[in-house]
């Protein structure tokens, strides 16, 4: 069993219980990120409470010195009100899950990306501003090894933001 030293980043809505994201850096090499499971958990709606310390989004290195890559599967809630991820998207279909501003927004960060995440000759382009609808692909973000603050803007913009809107705790439109 590998131990980890967790960086704290702490989510606050007003008039809700905050809640917290762990950026663990595991002993062993690997990173991740998840929404920290608290020992007291404050009352909430059962789906969110479920998403605490489920659905890890893993950070990874990539070829390029000094890069790293966080795979974009947004989050969805089942019809038995379960936290799930849905990995293979047309670029069309994810922009319209987590809004194109927020895409754009996270890509229009320096030294970040948002292509496919995987570099194959049968995979569509990946453009924000003609999004294609045709080819599901597993979409990535990278971004700089230093850059500590896109990995978890997109870690709770594709996993906790769509939980928050289920439960109504953001409406729809809430940045």
């Amino acid at each position: 069993m590998s131990r980890a030293r967790a960086v704290e980043w702490e989510l606050r809505l007003p008039g809700q219980p905050s809640l917290t994201v762990h950026d663990n850096h595991w002993v062993n090499g690997e990173r991740d990120l998840v929404l920290h499971k608290p020992t007291v958990v404050p009352e909430m709606p059962a789906t969110l409470s479920n998403l605490h310390n489920r659905l890890r989004s893993g950070i990874c290195a990539t070829e390029r010195q000094g890069e790293l890559r966080i795979m974009v599967f947004p989050t969805y809630v089942d019809t038995h009100g379960r936290p799930r991820i849905k990995k293979s998207l047309t670029t069309w279909n994810l922009t319209n899950a987590m809004g194109l501003h927020h895409l754009k927004e996270l890509s229009a960060r320096e030294g970040v990306s948002f292509t496919a995440a995987f570099d194959r000759l049968d995979l569509p382009p990946v453009d924000l501003d003609d999004p294609q609808h045709e080819k599901p692909l597993q979409h990535a973000l990278f971004f700089p090894a230093a850059d500590d603050e896109t990995p978890v803007i997109a870690f709770v913009r594709f996993r906790i933001m769509p939980v928050l809107r289920h439960i109504g705790w953001l409406s729809p439109t809430d940045a």
